[in-house]
């Protein structure tokens, strides 16, 4: 009698691990599809929602959360304009010469953001993938950073001391990265060693809006086409702050 209780109870408990593993593999696949789906939605929805709400858009940026609500011009700030891309819905487009990162929303409308892009002899252009992303990532500089400035730390944990800031997106084929940055002041100045970053509040929204496989189009410095000239733009900044954003890459 007792035997039979126990094959009883353990055909029950088979039967139940059977149905958790089918609801975990479901529900894995259901929200792997409802991403997928809410990607495409937000994407469709973009150019509409966030023309309307260009205003708190704009009141939304930068965020006291990350100390970047002081002194940064209007133009810098978070804002839809107009802006015939000639690139589909969903293209990040980053203009070098004016400090501008642009992600397009189709109907000759973008959202643009300012940024901080490289010193003189660290520019560079070219079309690319976001291949990895990552929430308050940690930092490895590479070898020749480490050549140029040994006394650089070898890793550094992410978080809000972490010169990558609040998020990060990983360019196809670089060592290059959309990133957030600890130093609000230096967006709209020429001072990284290659790579493009923006406020923590700025760099977490973008990261919201691409995902794996997002087309990056990094404009050259002399290519002024599809931007009014910024004003006010440094050519460069103090050695100090240049030492400072080195570690940014």
């Amino acid at each position: 009698m007792n035997s039979r209780l126990t094959q009883i109870t353990m055909t029950s408990f088979a039967g139940l691990a059977f149905l958790g593993a089918s609801a975990v593999w479901s529900g894995a696949n259901a929200q792997a599809l409802d991403t997928q789906v809410l990607h495409t939605q937000v994407l469709a929805m973009a150019t509409e929602s966030d023309v309307a709400n260009n205003g708190a858009l704009l009141r939304r940026a930068p965020s006291a959360e990350f100390g970047e609500a002081a002194d940064i011009p209007a133009r810098l700030r978070r804002q839809v304009v107009d802006y015939p891309a000639g690139e589909p819905a969903g293209t990040v487009i980053v203009d070098t010469p004016n400090a501008y990162l642009y992600f397009v929303l189709g109907a000759n409308k973008a959202i643009r953001y300012g940024i901080g892009v490289g010193r003189t002899g660290f520019t560079w252009s070219g079309t690319k993938t976001i291949e990895r992303k990552a929430e308050w990532p940690d930092w490895h500089p590479p070898a020749e950073m480490l050549q140029r400035q040994p006394y650089l730390p070898r890793f550094m944990a992410g978080g809000p001391g972490n010169p990558l800031g609040a998020r990060a997106m990983y360019l196809s084929g670089t060592a290059y990265r959309i990133h957030g940055t600890n130093k609000p002041s230096s967006i709209g100045t020429r001072v990284s060693s290659g790579c493009i970053r923006m406020l923590n509040a700025d760099v977490i929204d973008l990261y919201g809006r691409t995902r794996v496989g997002t087309k990056v189009v990094v404009l050259p410095l002399n290519d002024r086409r599809m931007a009014q000239l910024a004003t006010g733009l440094s050519p460069s900044a103090p050695k100090s702050a240049q030492i400072f954003d080195e570690s940014m890459r």
